[in-house]
């Protein structure tokens, strides 16, 4: 999703396979969009499929979502035989054509946008979504580590700060702003003491409280996880008291 409708403007966030987009307007071959998280953007209309009638009145009796960094989906329950149709990552939600049974047990038929079906593999996926506890966000978290730093990321091709935090929220059922600045100032946290910060914690970086410009998720131990440049581009885990994020937290926040 770009600022203005050319490739050369500023990324400002991504939109996943799969997931509805409201197009605001439409110019030259590019729309402008908002995603569930009301953030907006111009996409490339050939990257984006409209929905049909047909798309709608589809009834899947099943949906999965993405449970892996990165997923293929194959054409065959064979993941020697062809190359991979897609690879999709984290979090992206796929309709169930059918559940694969005898030779084709342990995958599922899934239905893609443009109307092809494609086979993945059970273990890529997990059939019941649910809301994490602080402690299995956390784990979730972990397993990120070394992904690497992608401005405008919010997927596990690349995250970039909010995005990342975002993910981490979302996994507890929670929906919040996309930017840092938005997540800090966002009615749905409350103001926390560095002093009494637990587990689950948000914290967020800046020149001013004014000027947020990084956020983390605390984990304990004085430690925190988030996806920075600093030192090298990626998922990582800092200490708090370590510059230069001790001098730069400018604010802590607890979800409500």
């Amino acid at each position: 999703m770009y600022s203005k409708a050319s490739e050369d403007a500023e990324v400002v966030s991504q939109a996943i396979y799969g997931s509805p987009l409201k197009v605001l307007e439409e110019s030259e071959g590019w729309a402008r969009v908002r995603t569930a998280d009301d953030y907006t953007g111009w996409v490339r209309l050939d990257a984006a499929r409209r929905r049909s009638s047909d798309d709608v009145d589809h009834a899947s009796p099943k949906t999965v979502w993405i449970n892996t960094q990165l997923a293929n989906l194959y054409r065959e329950t064979d993941v020697t035989a062809h190359r991979p149709m897609l690879s999709l990552p984290f979090e992206t939600r796929l309709e169930v054509e059918k559940e694969g049974t005898g030779d084709d047990q342990g995958w599922f038929e899934v239905r893609l946008l443009d109307g092809r079906t494609a086979w993945i593999q059970a273990g890529d996926v997990i059939v019941d979504s649910h809301s994490l506890t602080i402690a299995e966000s956390i784990a979730l978290a972990k397993r990120f580590l070394g992904v690497t730093y992608l401005w405008g990321g919010r997927s596990s091709l690349g995250y970039d700060c909010s995005g990342f935090t975002q993910m981490l929220v979302r996994s507890r059922g929670i929906n919040m702003p996309r930017d840092a600045d938005l997540q800090a100032a966002w009615n749905g946290v409350e103001p926390v003491d560095r002093k009494r910060l637990r587990p689950g914690d948000l914290l967020f970086f800046g020149s001013s409280a004014d000027h947020i410009t990084h956020t983390g998720m605390y984990i304990g131990h004085g430690q925190f996880i988030h996806d920075t440049t600093h030192g090298h581009p990626g998922v990582q885990i800092s200490r708090l008291r370590d510059q230069p994020w001790t001098q730069l937290l400018v604010a802590c926040r607890r979800v409500k």
